[in-house]
Order: structure tokens, then sequence, then C-alpha cells
């Protein structure tokens, strides 16, 4: 009986052993989860250490990114992997809208590859999908607080301002329009054109103009300028249509990207930029998408995106930094609103994406 009782005892102590080793394990398996959740808004002085131990384990992270490959991507990921050796990072690039396909994609296949998606747009369009989540990084301190998303959902990477293109043998500087009003000279009919495709086209000239003049005004104001017969290119992307005015298909490009000229024009090209108050700006926005494999390298990259360094790479590249101390290139500083003295509107991501939609039927029924 003794020796039964001792054996019963032992079985007993044997499960009580294995219980608590199941719950040792699950209680450091929930920590583990919980620590993987939490750093992406953790603040704590050791955040860099955290991370690095971090992304050593991981060692490796996935970019999506709308930037141009060898223009910026190429550098950046040189550039990142030296600071962090132990980390291979690989990146994808596509338009901002396919990013965002992609990405849903693989969230509802259970398959997530991307750690950090970055494109004009992208940081609402995935908020609103339900596809980001909450994080923090200490370069935030240095970029205006209007820039930032005060969810922490999604952070801003580098600017666009949309402006006016012409074709420098065909418009004189002095008959360039100036202000949205001289648009509406006739002898401008049948002469402009506008990137209709694309969420930061003809929709955000309208977004623009809603948000600044009011529905009133702005409605009034579109229905004068449908009577210009604007053509609506409808392939390619902003960068393509300042070509063709480069070769003289259109002597004046609406809602391009304000910057592309300069750098055409740089290189002897007969085309220069005018910005018409007010000038709509867009960020482009960076967002770690929930169950990301890799948050510390996530965290990692996003840190030095956002850093001086990075944003100096995005500056050599043509990219227009979100840093007040860093510069952008000399050649393309002066469609910078704030360097050019005129009015700017910062669309954030919330405005684009909600009023986008309205924004597009709006063209549709006016413009074609």
């Amino acid at each position: 009986m003794v020796a039964l009782a001792e054996s019963l005892d032992g079985c007993r102590l044997s499960r009580c052993l294995s219980a608590a080793v199941v719950a040792i394990f699950l209680t450091s398996a929930l920590a583990s989860a919980q620590e993987s959740d939490n750093i992406l808004t953790y603040t704590g002085p050791d955040r860099a250490e955290r991370l690095i131990a971090g992304a050593k384990r991981e060692g490796q992270v996935t970019y999506y990114s709308a930037m141009i490959v060898n223009q910026a991507l190429r550098p950046l990921t040189a550039a990142f992997q030296k600071k962090y050796p132990f980390i291979k990072m690989t990146f994808w690039r596509a338009d901002s809208e396919d990013i965002q396909t992609r990405m849903s994609a693989e969230i509802r296949a259970k398959k997530l590859v991307v750690d950090v998606a970055e494109g004009t747009g992208i940081g609402e369009l995935a908020v609103r999908s339900g596809l980001a989540q909450e994080a923090w990084s200490p370069q935030l301190a240095d970029i205006p607080e209007y820039m930032r998303d005060r969810r922490r959902f999604w952070v801003p990477t580098r600017m666009s301002y949309f402006g006016m293109a012409y074709n420098t043998r065909l418009v004189s500087a002095d008959a360039a329009p100036k202000t949205y009003e001289d648009l509406l000279d006739p002898k401008w009919k049948g002469k402009m054109v506008w990137p209709l495709l694309t969420h930061v086209g003809a929709p955000l000239f309208v977004t623009n103009l809603r948000l600044t003049w009011g529905e009133d005004k702005a409605m009034t104001y579109l229905r004068q300028l449908r009577t210009q017969s604007i053509v609506n290119f409808g392939a390619g992307n902003p960068r393509t249509l300042v070509d063709r005015v480069i070769a003289g298909e259109y002597p004046i490009a609406l809602q391009i990207f304000a910057h592309h000229p300069l750098i055409s024009a740089g290189k002897g090209a007969p085309v220069a930029a005018q910005l018409l108050p007010p000038v709509a700006s867009a960020p482009g926005t960076l967002i770690i998408p929930k169950g990301a494999r890799n948050p510390n390298a996530a965290l990692l990259l996003m840190d030095f995106l956002l850093s001086r360094e990075g944003q100096e790479i995005l500056a050599g590249a043509e990219y227009l930094p979100v840093r007040p101390d860093v510069d952008p290139l000399p050649q393309i500083a002066p469609i910078v609103p704030s360097r050019a003295g005129v009015q700017e509107n910062f669309v954030t991501p919330e405005n684009l994406n909600s009023h986008t939609e309205q924004s597009a039927k709006i063209v549709e029924e006016l413009f074609r």
C-alpha cells in the first residue's frame, strides 16, 4: 500500500511537473507574442537594443514600395544593409494600388510576405482596409506635426507637390497660366491635358479645389473649366505625360508632379514647371501590416527611412524629403511651395481617400 501510495504521489507529481512545464511554455509564448506586438509601439530607452536583438533573430525584411528601383530602392537597400549587415533586405516595386492589392491578397491567404509597405496614398488605404497596425519611431519628432498620423498607423516618407508643365517652345514664360483662373482663357482651349486614370491625377485636381475653395465655388469653377476641352490622358503615369509635353504633343499638362519638369529641364528639355496656388501636396506613406513576420527589422527600416541618413538618400535620388533639416536638390527646390512663397494645401491620406471617389465622379460627369 505504501509503495502504491508513493507510486500515485509520483504520478501526481509528474502530472504537476508536466502541467507546470506547459504553463511556463504557454506563458513564455504569450509573452513573446505580446513582446512582438508591443515592440511596434515601445518607447523605452532600450528600444534600439531590443530592436537589434530581435532583428538578428529575424534576419530579414521585405519592403514593397512605389519608389523607382535604380533611383531609390537600390541605394536605400545598400545603405540599410551596410548599417545592419545581419538583415537581408528584399524589395518589390509596384504602383501604390498594386501594392495594396498584393498585400490584401497575402493577408487573406494567411501568407504574408511584406513587412513594410510604402507609396502615395497607401497609408490610409491600408488603414481603411484594416491592414495597418500602430507603430512608433523616435524619428517622428523631427517631422512636422501636420504631416503625421495621430493614430500612428502610417508615417510620411516623402512629399509630392503637384503643378503644371508647359513646353517652352510652344508657351512663353510670360504667357503661361499662373493661376487656376488663367486656365479659363479661351486661348488654352483644347491645348491642355491631364492624367485621368490615377488617384493623384484629375481626381486630386478636383479634390484640392473642393477642400480649399468649398464645394460651391469649386463646382462653379469646374463647370467653367469643362468648356476648355481638356484632353484626358488615360495611359501611363504623370511622368509619361511630361514626356509628351516635351515632345510637343501637348503645350500644357495639368496635375503632374511639379519636380518632374525641372529634372527634365536640367537635362536640356524644352519644359518648365508652374505652381498654381493653392498647390496640392500629398505624402508618400509607410505602414507595417498586421501580422508582419519581422516586426523588429521592419521598425529598423522605418527608423532608417525617416532618419536624416535615409532622407538624404531620398533627396539625392530626386525625391522630396519630409524632414525640414534635409534639403531637396537645388534643381527641384523651387517647386516646394514654402520656398516659392505660394499657398499649399496638404492633402492628408484620409482626405485623399475620402474625397477621391466623389471627385472621380465629378471628372466623369464634367470632363468625359
